[in-house]
């Protein structure tokens, strides 16, 4: 047990390092895509575009696996993040906007729910983004055709609670105690389609970052419900600087999170504005 903690720093810089060296190959791919791929090509050529989109959704699944990469290397931080005074409410509806039509494409629909027009709390905007795009992806990706996701915000006493419910396929029982930390718990990993397993403890190191608290509920085969507690308070600081959480490259960041959750032809050249 020992010399596993010892050589966690090690791994954590080895992924960071592996990171550096993947980003770096994939700028070159997607500048040399965008050559040998114009958008006007593609337009005049329906079957060159399907293929194009094959090639995109690949280069922005490597992209995002890379950012989880770099981001696992906070995974151990205990830092909290900088927080400024902002409006939870506009700020997950603009989410959910962004992703309703890639839900839609999907068969899937999304709703938005508050309890109120606006709530104004100290957040990390950046973070809640990336936590909610990623609670979108796992529940578009268990969610079947014809499903339902729903994301709620409401005031419980001294929290603001964020939940995305599903109506999917659900987790088994005995995955709940770990679904935060399943990156050490390589027995109990996603399947390779499914990713490296570390999009959930971004969310758990995101949470502590806000010094709040995630946790799910689940029932096989009735979906599932991932709830993030933010503490109902306002920011008395001002931060000027930031930390950033993933490197989109100029991409769409909503179509980089859900990329493998979504069809390829969300990524057809009318969609990648």
């Amino acid at each position: 047990m020992e010399s596993e903690h010892k050589n966690e720093p090690i791994h954590e810089q080895l992924l960071s390092d592996a990171a550096a060296q993947l980003r770096m190959a994939l700028g070159s791919m997607s500048s040399v895509l965008s050559r040998i791929i114009p958008p006007e090509a593609r337009d005049a050529d329906p079957r060159l575009d399907a293929h194009a989109a094959l090639l995109y959704q690949s280069y922005y699944k490597m992209l995002r696996i890379v950012n989880n990469m770099t981001a696992a290397a906070e995974l151990t931080g205990e830092r909290p993040l900088p927080l400024r005074n902002d409006d939870m409410v506009s700020l997950c509806r603009a989410v959910c906007q962004c992703t309703e039509g890639l839900a839609r494409m999907q068969g899937i629909t999304l709703h938005f729910e508050s309890d109120e027009p606006e709530h104004i709390i100290a957040l990390h905007a950046e973070g809640v983004e990336r936590l909610l795009l990623n609670l979108l992806s796992n529940a578009m990706k268990f969610t079947p055709k014809g499903g339902t996701i729903v994301v709620r915000l409401r005031g419980v006493e001294e929290w603001i609670e964020l939940t995305v419910a599903d109506n999917g396929c659900g987790i088994s029982e005995e995955l709940l105690p770990t679904l935060f930390d399943r990156y050490r718990h390589t027995g109990r990993m996603d399947p390779p389609v499914h990713g490296l397993g570390l999009g959930l403890p971004i969310c758990h190191r995101i949470m502590a970052g806000h010094e709040g608290e995630i946790f799910a509920a689940s029932t096989v085969g009735q979906g599932t419900a991932v709830t993030a507690r933010f503490p109902n308070r306002r920011s008395v600081i001002a931060h000027l600087s930031d930390i950033r959480l993933q490197y989109n490259g100029g991409l769409n960041p909503t179509l980089l999170e859900l990329c493998d959750a979504v069809p390829y032809e969300a990524f057809c050249v009318k969609y990648m504005d």
